[in-house]
């Protein structure tokens, strides 16, 4: 009876460090992802602003909108995934840039 009551508890304390394991895993799995969400955010905000940047070198203006860098820059966007707000100040002023991952 000993015997089984010490099995008993082995099997538990292995099912209770399991759960432990998957939890730990998931809540590191999740933080990455954020991190990787908030990197291409930021690598998607510094390829407009190289192309913005790349227009103004060429036409001394900054772009209007975002078609146009997309129009005459060859920039590509998922906005299907990403919110882009791209704000105009002035032509010899870089525009306000904000992406936003929308998520699922």
């Amino acid at each position: 009876m000993t015997r089984i009551i010490k099995k008993h508890k082995f099997i538990s304390f292995c099912i209770l460090v399991a759960v432990i394991a998957c939890a730990v895993t998931f809540a590191a799995e999740f933080s990455t992802s954020e991190e990787d969400i908030r990197a291409k955010e930021k690598a998607i905000e510094e390829t407009i602003k190289e192309r913005a940047m790349q227009c103004y070198i060429i036409e001394d203006a900054y772009p209007e909108s975002l078609s146009y860098l997309e129009k005459n820059y060859g920039l590509a966007v998922n906005k299907e995934d990403y919110k882009i707000i791209y704000a105009p100040f002035a032509e010899n002023m870089p525009p306000q840039i904000k992406v936003i991952y929308k998520g699922n």
